[in-house]
């Protein structure tokens, strides 16, 4: 049986307050076309679909484009919650929606209910293990620890139990939305350790024969049976040098797996470019960078007048600006000393000098600062 396996849509976000919704919906075209085209038996979704609990209309109405588009190709989809969705809502209508072929597992309870397709070799069960916080469903898996080792290991053995009374042979895939051990994240998956240990060890999906996993934005393969797909888009800078794919999974009669990544569609680019302005704004070996979304990180020891706009000459797309000075370590003195025998107008002049690196104020600034200062001092009488 062949499987698409992709996660982490995050419908609704942006990127620096650059909107995607056009990118995403070009993905999510992609992803039909490679339904179709591959001839994939079923498309596996390791949640968050959603960027947030309660999504905007516009990513409500492409995820309803993308499952009625799916369910006319006829091929079956699995799909779970993930931490940024809400279950409630995303498993709203289930019941009558998987009539269509589309099965939303969003309830912690039914981890041992699979959704049961077959191939010419027998049966394979899907498990979905929906997003789960330790501390709203360690009492339905009667689990003490607060961690997702325990909640997702006590969800993995309903698995392991439901698949020993199925008949010999049947193959077992679990897709599941958490931090595995080994996994490498990026700036752009919100924290989850608040509900306790956030790790949860590859051995934990020991019985499946592939764990098609969620949360991290990268692709990963942890083994030959548990990957991460990643993301389909880059949604922070530290993702810049990710390749943003899907997995094609082939499952034999045995249970063995092959899989091969489908690169995704790049609406554009991203690129961090790290100098001192002039440098940023000259050097030719930037020039591949020019049409990309950009992060820059300026290391001149002052802060330069107007950069952002200076860069978005060169750099039309740049989204941010970081400042990282280069300055040689000053000698520690004592606060006292610095100021003894100092005038007001010196002390300010000197600090200007040390949050720029040295560089002290030019006389249109000395002027301002004496000003200021004259300002402040009480009137003599």
């Amino acid at each position: 049986m062949r499987f698409l396996h992709t996660s982490d849509w995050h419908l609704g976000r942006s990127l620096h307050r650059v909107g995607l919704l056009d990118a995403q919906a070009a993905f999510l075209d992609h992803l039909i076309d490679t339904a179709r085209s591959e001839a994939v038996d079923a498309v596996l979704v390791a949640g968050d679909v959603y960027d947030r609990a309660v999504p905007p209309l516009a990513a409500v109405e492409l995820f309803d484009d993308a499952l009625h588009r799916l369910a006319a190709l006829g091929v079956p989809t699995v799909m779970i919650s993930g931490n940024h969705d809400s279950p409630r809502r995303l498993g709203v209508g289930a019941g009558l929606i998987g009539r269509a072929g589309i099965h939303l597992r969003t309830d912690p309870a039914a981890c041992g209910t699979p959704v049961l397709l077959s191939d010419r070799h027998g049966d394979i069960a899907v498990y979905g293990l929906p997003y789960l916080e330790p501390t709203l469903v360690r009492d339905e898996f009667g689990v003490a620890g607060a961690g997702h080792a325990a909640v997702i290991g006590a969800a993995m053995d309903r698995v392991r139990a439901d698949l020993a009374g199925r008949p010999k042979g049947t193959r077992a895939v679990t897709l599941a939305h958490a931090f595995v051990t080994g996994g490498q994240g990026s700036d752009s998956e919100r924290d989850i350790t608040v509900g306790g240990a956030a790790a949860v060890p590859v051995a934990t999906f020991d019985g499946a024969h592939y764990a098609a996993l969620g949360h991290l934005h990268g692709c990963q393969t942890l083994t030959d049976r548990v990957r991460y797909s990643g993301s389909p888009l880059a949604f922070s800078f530290s993702e810049a040098a990710h390749r943003k794919s899907t997995w094609l999974v082939d499952l034999d009669g045995a249970g063995a797996v092959r899989a091969e990544r489908v690169d995704c569609p790049v609406p554009r680019p991203l690129a961090r470019v790290r100098g001192r302005l002039d440098t940023l704004l000259t050097d030719p070996a930037l020039a591949p960078h020019e049409s990309a979304w950009v992060e820059a990180t300026l290391t001149d020891p002052a802060r330069p007048d107007e950069p952002m706009a200076r860069l978005a000459d060169r750099f039309p797309h740049i989204l941010s600006l970081v400042f990282e000075p280069d300055r040689p370590p000053s000698a520690p003195a004592t606060y006292a000393r610095r100021l003894s025998d100092r005038t007001d107008q010196q002390i300010a002049e000197d600090f200007v000098a040390h949050v720029r690196g040295g560089q002290g104020p030019d006389p249109r600034e000395r002027a301002a600062l004496r000003a200021a200062l004259d300002a402040a001092r009480p009137r003599e009488e």
